[in-house]
């Protein structure tokens, strides 16, 4: 009978004491974000694995709007071969507090069917963001991560060919203002919605600064009242980030993947009373080609028969008790016992939620 291989979180240990976090780690402050930035360009230099001129026409036509901006005209009727050259989409993320002249680095991938972008150079290309203004200019040699070759039909490639990255490849060309220095309290957002922690953090903080700093909005927002000098503030959100706040426990939650069969269960995952028994069905087929020759000059034809064996088999099925309160180590013990594989454990979850048995959120993914 197979075994599963089963995925647990905090399967190592029956009990895990609750511990402290600082509050960087499980909150963020309001105005404190990156900004996704987008762009188009050409990458050159490519030994003949670019783009091509019948199913990348956007190619022909970036390279030729390029070339008239740089004061060459390309003759009417001349065909233009992008073959060293493709088509890309360049991405990146402007993160917070970036000032002009301060380099980042980007993506660049292709959007054509270029066969690589190794060795190519990304020529100067705008990267604009969500309201269409220019944040950032890009331009640089791609730096490609795989390598491949092809000769007489056979092809060999490690790794992705058609992206790559450019380090510092881009220039902040204007600023976002941030409002973490705007009015007289800072938002801290948790990462996840929870009163629990939520009210320790408010406790918390308002232990080290003092009554009435901090206060909570919701389970995600807290607005904590902050000096308005902005080094003062810097100051005192540098305090503020690193107290330690104990987080409120985790609801119980189970994750099945059923493309892989994967399970991931939380340390909060117990179970009600309940016997589960599991049973495997196994059919096998055997088709066996039997030939009948016929005798010679018998005018006889050559006839190709099957002979196909079937047999079932049942593996007898196994009653197991889980009894009140079982934790995960138990958990994964039981349903390794009933011999369940990856396949049948999506069904036998589900069963035993259906059933009130299994004190967990279930999440198919």
């Amino acid at each position: 009978m197979k075994r599963f291989v089963f995925l647990a979180l905090a399967a190592m240990s029956l009990s895990v004491p609750a511990f402290a976090e600082r509050i960087k780690d499980i909150a963020s402050f309001g105005g404190v974000r990156s900004n996704q930035l987008i762009g188009y360009g050409l990458v050159v230099g490519l030994d003949g694995s670019g783009d091509k001129q019948s199913s990348s026409p956007f190619t022909v036509q970036s390279m030729s709007n390029m070339l008239s901006q740089l004061g060459v005209q390309v003759p009417a009727g001349v065909r233009i071969d992008p073959k060293n050259a493709a088509a890309v989409m360049i991405t990146s993320s402007l993160p917070a507090f970036a000032r002009r002249g301060q380099s980042i680095d980007v993506t660049v991938s292709s959007m054509g069917d270029a066969k690589s972008l190794r060795g190519g150079t990304l020529l100067l290309s705008p990267l604009r963001g969500a309201d269409g203004q220019v944040y950032a200019m890009a331009q640089g040699n791609v730096v490609i991560g795989g390598a491949g070759a092809s000769a007489a039909g056979s092809k060999v490639q490690i790794n992705q060919l058609n992206a790559g990255r450019i380090p510092n490849g881009a220039t902040v060309e204007r600023e976002v203002n941030s409002s973490l220095n705007e009015g007289p309290v800072v938002q801290l957002e948790l990462t996840e919605s929870d009163f629990t922690t939520a009210n320790r953090a408010v406790q918390a903080i308002n232990k080290n600064f003092g009554y009435d700093t901090a206060r909570a909005i919701d389970g995600r927002m807290i607005e904590v009242r902050a000096p308005q000098d902005p080094s003062q503030r810097v100051s005192f959100l540098a305090r503020l980030e690193n107290i330690h706040v104990e987080p409120g426990e985790v609801s119980p939650l189970v994750i099945i993947n059923a493309r892989t069969g994967s399970v991931v269960m939380n340390k909060a995952v117990t179970i009600d009373p309940v016997a589960v028994a599991h049973g495997n069905l196994s059919v096998t087929i055997n088709n066996t080609p039997q030939v009948s020759q016929p005798a010679p000059f018998s005018n006889g034809r050559t006839v190709v028969t099957n002979q196909a064996d079937i047999s079932v088999k049942q593996d007898q099925g196994k009653v197991v008790s889980l009894p009140r309160g079982a934790n995960l180590n138990q958990v994964v013990n039981a349903l390794n016992a009933v011999g369940a594989t990856p396949a049948d454990l999506v069904s036998v979850l589900q069963a035993m939620k259906a059933a009130g048995a299994l004190r967990a959120e279930l999440q198919i993914i």
